[in-house]
């Protein structure tokens, strides 16, 4: 995908195929209201700005078991080094669905602990629903997180709204989040809620 264009059909595609506004802007690494604005775009609804946005395709690595495998390991060895810095270790790594879970199911089996995945509120959004609405849940498939110290693995923070309301989980599910890593941070942020945030990549607006 190269331009606009290319967005909206592919976002027409996905909607086509089932998946929800919420599903949608996970898929394209995009945030909601991108998703939102691309779909109706595609309906010749004019008017609207183009939100402020950086579409990321990180397709060349997910294709590939190889590829994904020494992302991963980059993101372990930056965890690792953060957890020296604050002098802990992890219980359990946390995968942020749908991208999030095969990082972090490497980043588990490296480190040897348990494996925890959270489903975020976003995959439920559908357009003209309220986004409280829509809360995060750990699948029940895997680790829960009780009494556990949990590194969050993702892909991409876009808006920061999926790590904090991961961290929140893990903390009302009786854990304690220490640090979230991710493969590129298109915010730019430092810790969302007091814990820090590190990402292989930083993108930044120049202007």
């Amino acid at each position: 995908m190269r331009n606009v264009n290319d967005l909206i059909e592919k976002a027409i595609e996905l909607r086509n195929r089932g998946l929800r506004s919420g599903e949608i802007a996970d898929e394209l690494n995009i945030s909601r209201e991108t998703a939102t604005w691309l779909l109706t775009r595609a309906r010749k609804e004019t008017g609207v700005p183009a939100p402020k946005d950086i579409f990321v395709d990180w397709s060349s690595i997910g294709k590939s078991s190889s590829r994904l495998m020494l992302i991963a390991t980059c993101m372990a060895d930056m965890v690792e080094e953060t957890l020296n810095e604050l002098d802990t270790n992890v219980d359990a790594v946390v995968g942020v669905a749908l991208s999030g879970v095969p990082l972090a199911n490497i980043v588990a089996y490296q480190y040897g602990v348990d494996l925890a995945v959270v489903h975020p509120g976003k995959h439920g959004y559908e357009e003209g629903k309220e986004a409280k609405e829509m809360k995060a849940t750990l699948s029940e498939n895997y680790s829960d997180v009780r009494g556990k110290r949990c590194a969050i693995i993702d892909d991409v923070i876009t808006t920061g709204g999926t790590a904090e309301e991961t961290i929140k989980l893990i903390q009302d599910s009786g854990g304690e989040a220490v640090v979230v890593a991710v493969i590129i941070d298109k915010k730019g942020i430092e810790s969302v809620d007091s814990v820090p945030v590190r990402s292989l990549i930083r993108v930044g607006r120049v202007g």
